[in-house]
């Protein structure tokens, strides 16, 4: 296979996985539910859902909480987190609006939580609240809302949220009191409900992961997708002495985060058509009559910035999905951070970072081209060679090899520097899809935001004609069907990227421009050396 066979190859493949992957993304967005069923919200472990008809979300009191980075609604059925919007975050296509992240409708994607026990409130029994509105004022760091319980038997239990300043972690606590004659026993379990459709928030055409994952110190990270939920294909639940469970979705992370000391069990359920559930359940703790104990459980709900992540918890970066090939991008995210504390503009950032990876792989890169410019020179005999040939394939394969031969050309030549590259510039593309500090990052000119697409399709035309320089400057196809498929290549791949983020768009862009540069000089070289050596000929 020559080299201009390996790059459409390259370039269709890719096209083809980007295509499908969107194709399920869509069929996923497709799938959203609005109603959900107060017996489907079951409570984990062995303990059965109490019998009830289907209905909406039970609605009780409503309590605001703002803080300087959250907009927060709790509701006193369950002690839910009905509504969480991140105030520093904008919706893509309402960009005077905070990003909303928790929600009923219609994509439900809510915080539970409650206590297993004789007496004791799961996320069903109903609360009551002392306020109804809370905001942080300046100069204030911390704000808490508590909301309270009290059980037949006489057991009271305080929930107490308590939000602080700058951090996007929350702290729930749960103050237990036995005003019973009987010790009780108390199992505390912390829960996210979702539905399994794509945020709206997500890119349409970039595949990126929605659905649970589980970290554990033995086993790492793991994902439990929705698919593999409902196909019971997991064994859950799971026992550990640390870990944590979260729900993730592209730029978007919210986390349970259980305190040290507790061993835990982390489970995943499927409890309605398109709805979840994945949480940690900790180990009982006994409240001898007279006593009271508390229990405190850690909510990250944030944006997956690599080093917010990393001062979080341990092993909650690794949320970051820099694919198969992490090995790679994560140190090109690392430079790619490095430029940017230097040019402060992630635009220019990527220019000057496609620049140096073209720098560093020019060696191999030279000699790809050097190959191809050889093979251009070479086609007008390989032409004739063909049409001299007729029907007869093996006299002319045999002719083309003796003429390979006698010019020192190995058709072959470009294609292992090629294949070298492949994963730097695959992990380059996942850095750019993956990486949350491009999320709003304006460029110049009429580009915003460089996770968006660009709305007047300029890069990708650019983009567009670049491709279409490459396949003119590139050896012409001795079959004319590949003539035309590489000639035809630039108009897909235009209107596919038209679709894709204009960070990633300005990063091919970038590439074509360099290596269409590297390949004209190479030609040019090549050209005269060939010229030279016919004049010494004669």
């Amino acid at each position: 296979m020559d080299t201009r066979r390996l790059i459409l190859l390259m370039i269709m493949s890719f096209a083809i996985l980007m295509l499908w992957q969107n194709w399920q993304g869509t069929n996923e967005q497709a799938k959203q539910t609005q109603t959900v069923s107060s017996s489907s919200l079951i409570q984990p472990g062995s303990v059965s859902p109490q019998p009830s008809t289907a209905t909406t979300f039970a609605n009780g009191q409503l309590i605001t909480v703002n803080t300087d980075l959250f907009s927060v609604q709790l509701n006193t059925v369950g002690g839910d987190i009905r509504g969480l919007s991140l105030l520093n975050q904008r919706e893509p296509e309402h960009p005077n609006e905070p990003l909303k992240l928790f929600a009923t409708s219609p994509i439900p994607y809510v915080a539970q939580s409650g206590l297993l026990g004789p007496g004791l409130p799961t996320h069903l029994q109903i609360y009551t609240a002392d306020v109804s509105n809370v905001t942080m004022q300046p100069g204030q760091d911390t704000v808490r809302v508590t909301l309270h319980y009290h059980a037949p038997d006489g057991t009271s239990v305080d929930k107490i949220f308590t939000f602080h300043r700058g951090s996007y972690v929350i702290n729930l606590a749960y103050l237990i009191t036995n005003n019973t004659n009987q010790p009780i026993n108390a199992t505390p379990y912390f829960q996210f409900l979702r539905s399994d459709a794509k945020a709206p928030s997500d890119s349409a055409v970039l595949h990126s992961y929605t659905g649970p994952v589980l970290y554990t110190n033995a086993s790492k990270l793991k994902k439990i997708g929705f698919e593999t939920i409902s196909k019971g294909e997991e064994s859950y639940p799971h026992q550990s002495q640390d870990g944590w469970i979260a729900m993730e979705q592209h730029y978007f992370l919210s986390a349970w985060l259980p305190p040290a000391g507790f061993e835990r069990k982390f489970y995943t359920r499927a409890i309605g058509k398109h709805l979840f559930t994945a949480g940690v359940m900790l180990s009982p703790i006994s409240i001898s009559p007279g006593q009271s104990q508390k229990v405190s459980m850690g909510l990250f709900v944030g944006p997956k910035d690599e080093k917010l992540l990393a001062k979080t918890a341990p092993g909650l970066e690794l949320t970051i999905d820099y694919g198969k090939l992490a090995i790679f991008a994560k140190p090109i995210f690392w430079l790619l951070r490095h430029i940017h504390q230097i040019v402060k503009n992630w635009g220019f950032s990527i220019i000057i970072l496609t620049l140096l990876i073209k720098i560093v792989f020019y060696p191999l890169s030279a000699k790809s081209y050097r190959s191809m410019a050889q093979m251009r020179v070479l086609a007008p005999r390989l032409q004739r060679i063909k049409e001299q040939s007729g029907k007869d394939k093996q006299k002319m394969h045999q002719e083309i090899m003796e003429l390979y031969k006698r010019e020192k050309v190995n058709p072959l030549g470009g294609c292992l520097p090629v294949v070298v590259q492949i994963p730097v510039f695959l992990s380059l593309y996942w850095v750019l899809i993956s990486s949350f500090e491009l999320r709003g990052a304006p460029f110049i000119f009429w580009i915003h935001d460089l996770s968006l697409k660009d709305p007047y399709y300029v890069l990708p035309l650019i983009m567009g004609i670049t491709m279409f320089i490459q396949t003119r400057i590139n050896p012409k196809p001795v079959d004319p069907i590949q003539e035309k498929v590489m000639l035809f290549m630039p108009v897909a791949m235009t209107v596919f990227f038209m679709f894709f983020p204009a960070g990633l768009v300005l990063y091919w862009l970038v590439n074509n421009i360099v290596s269409i540069t590297q390949q004209w000089y190479i030609n040019r070289s090549v050209n005269n050396a060939s010229s030279s050596s016919g004049e010494s000929r004669h």
